[in-house]
């Protein structure tokens, strides 16, 4: 019998229900988690945790655990702000009597996280509710994706404790780098919400339209232009695997390999991300976790910029 996650019940159910909302909303998360000491493990899942119940009150109050502060409130701006009090409260008391909260405050507490993180992330959590559309690339990236994904790494970096401060800028990359994974998979879903996460601009000097949800030579055109963008995010990501200990570089490359796995899925699809959400396949993801065990986690990852931008051999 599997050892409790902590010897606090309290904690230990939290925890407990932090690893599962990990495993049924972020299995990539999940599974690269699963190459870390549960010490470790645990501490990724209350993270990822924490965004996914902040983003449900955003956009899914269906799915939202009746716990959380602010559930029943129809006004999704009131319902965030009291969970982020509540997290503040809970942050100051250090303790919570809900048990994901309580994981949650246990976790950042032991790891030393820098609260200022959490002031930026529901920033850009507020943002999701005022914001539909963002002009250009730098917009999007320094006015939202600053608090919903360059962030997001910064929170991993006191738990997967890197060997140099140089960590930071690819931790951060990584971060945008998933998050714009996302928002080129999910332009369907994020339409059906109002909201488009593309650069206006971008969009403009193409001639493509989200909004007419087909694929036209200006939308491939417009699609490529973005996955190349975020291919380069994931190259300058790539140089932070070696920058960690063993078991966290294992983590990272699992999580980077197989999320940027996406977009071939989106060329293969030939831009189409109005059809239905794309997925990396269990086997896939099965055969990176058992490459990066085997072959070590520096092999199969982007190479780095400095590299792709050498001259080849004649």
């Amino acid at each position: 019998m599997a050892r409790p996650l902590h010897p606090d019940p309290r904690l230990a159910e939290g925890y407990a229900r932090c690893a599962e909302l990990t495993k049924r909303h972020g299995t990539t998360y999940y599974w690269g988690a699963r190459l870390l000491p549960r010490e470790q493990r645990i501490d990724v899942y209350t993270v990822y945790a924490l965004c996914r119940l902040a983003d449900d009150i955003v956009d899914e109050p269906e799915r939202v655990d009746p716990a959380v502060p602010g559930h029943g409130e129809v006004d999704p701006g009131v319902r965030l702000q009291m969970f982020e009090q509540h997290f503040w409260d809970c942050v100051a008391a250090g303790r919570s009597d809900e048990p994901v909260m309580a994981a949650v405050v246990d976790s950042l507490q032991r790891r030393g996280t820098d609260p200022e993180c959490f002031d930026r992330f529901f920033r850009a959590m507020e943002l999701d509710l005022t914001r539909t559309t963002w002009e250009t690339w730098e917009d999007l990236r320094d006015g939202y994706m600053e608090g919903s994904a360059a962030v997001i790494g910064e929170m991993m970096l006191p738990v997967l404790q890197p060997l140099t401060p140089a960590a930071r800028e690819p931790a951060r990359a990584l971060g945008h780098a998933f998050q714009l994974t996302n928002f080129l998979r999910d332009v369907g879903e994020d339409l059906d919400r109002g909201r488009v996460y593309l650069p206006q601009e971008d969009l403009r000097r193409h001639g493509a339209d989200p909004w007419t949800r087909r694929v036209t030579p200006a939308w491939r055109s417009m699609m490529a232009e973005q996955v190349e963008r975020n291919r380069a995010l994931y190259r300058e990501a790539a140089p932070g695997v070696a920058m960690l200990p063993k078991p966290g570089a294992r983590c990272v490359a699992t999580a980077l390999r197989m999320y940027s796995r996406i977009l071939d899925l989106v060329e293969e699809a030939d831009y189409d991300v109005f059809s239905g959400r794309l997925r990396v396949r269990p086997r896939t993801k099965v055969a990176i976790l058992a490459d990066v065990l085997v072959r070590g986690p520096g092999r199969g990852l982007p190479p780095s910029p400095r590299a792709s931008l050498a001259p080849r051999s004649q």
